[in-house]
């Protein structure tokens, strides 16, 4: 028996990076799984190696009647619910704080808090008419608990997921809901190359050259999978966390443990000599 036998899960952003991985751990576990997404030849792609066990639903995550849709999607094609990955995400708005436009800031604000809010409010819906209670877990990120690892807007909205977390410990724990959040660090994922502006048929190679030039920086010893994140998730997500709520995990080889101002200006740095090495500086 899995760890997640006779589950039923939705995952946000789970075709490609740490949703990915996490669906297939998910499945591997014994989960049924609704998969949202806006990459939809991935999504159709993951449905048929899944038969059954995956359905995938094209779902804009600040688009709030999307979440619904996912969620009673999950409900109509596998009979109940019992856990959602608020996943879904992006770089966001680069500009710095004293250059950034309120326009980007909102839709940063959209895709990373909205959209954990619009998924806390249909699970817990759908728990609370079970009356089987239910485990939320959402991602964050380093960035969430320490300024410096990314731009203004990505860094103000993931502690904003953490408050969202936070509100529904207090708000939903009497009906058996727990709502948790991971703060994963330095994890290669299509995610991580968009950010440093590198093209997606460089994105395994930018991989190999970022674990060699950080991954000793880190205690750990090396950058971060997205299979590392989500065993992570499933544990947060099975019954072996029942007791579990209100957490912030990071899952970052240590490094939010540690001071690490001279890593993250590494990181930008590491990202420009890789561009100027591949592309010429362009």
């Amino acid at each position: 028996m899995g760890r997640l036998a006779g589950k039923v899960a939705v995952v946000t952003g789970g075709v490609s990076g740490i949703g990915l991985g996490t669906v297939e751990l998910f499945v591997e576990e014994g989960a049924k799984v609704a998969v949202g997404d806006i990459q939809d030849d991935l999504g159709k792609a993951l449905e048929a190696r899944f038969p059954d066990k995956v359905v995938y639903v094209h779902t804009d995550v600040t688009d709030d009647s999307a979440i619904e849709r996912l969620v009673q999607t999950a409900v109509d094609r596998f009979g109940k619910l019992d856990i959602i990955f608020n996943n879904a995400g992006a770089p966001g708005n680069r500009d710095s704080l004293v250059d950034i436009d309120l326009g980007g800031m909102n839709d940063t604000s959209a895709l990373l808090v909205n959209s954990v809010v619009s998924g806390h409010k249909h699970a817990a819906r759908q728990f609370i008419k079970q009356g089987t209670g239910g485990t939320i877990i959402s991602t964050a990120s380093t960035a969430a608990i320490q300024g410096g690892w990314s731009s203004a807007a990505y860094t103000i909205t993931k502690h904003a997921v953490l408050g969202v977390v936070r509100q529904a410990v207090i708000e939903l724990g009497a009906h058996g809901i727990r709502s948790n959040a991971i703060c994963p660090g330095i994890t290669m994922t299509p995610i991580m190359a968009r950010a440093f502006g590198v093209s997606e048929d460089q994105a395994t190679e930018f991989e190999s050259f970022l674990d060699k030039r950080l991954g000793t920086l880190i205690p750990s010893g090396r950058v971060a999978y997205p299979k590392d994140i989500a065993e992570a998730v499933l544990f947060l997500a099975s019954d072996a966390s029942a007791y579990v709520n209100g957490v912030v995990l990071p899952v970052d080889g240590g490094c939010s443990a540690v001071m690490m101002a001279p890593f993250a200006e590494r990181m930008i740095q590491a990202g420009t000599d890789f561009n100027e090495l591949k592309n010429g500086g362009k």
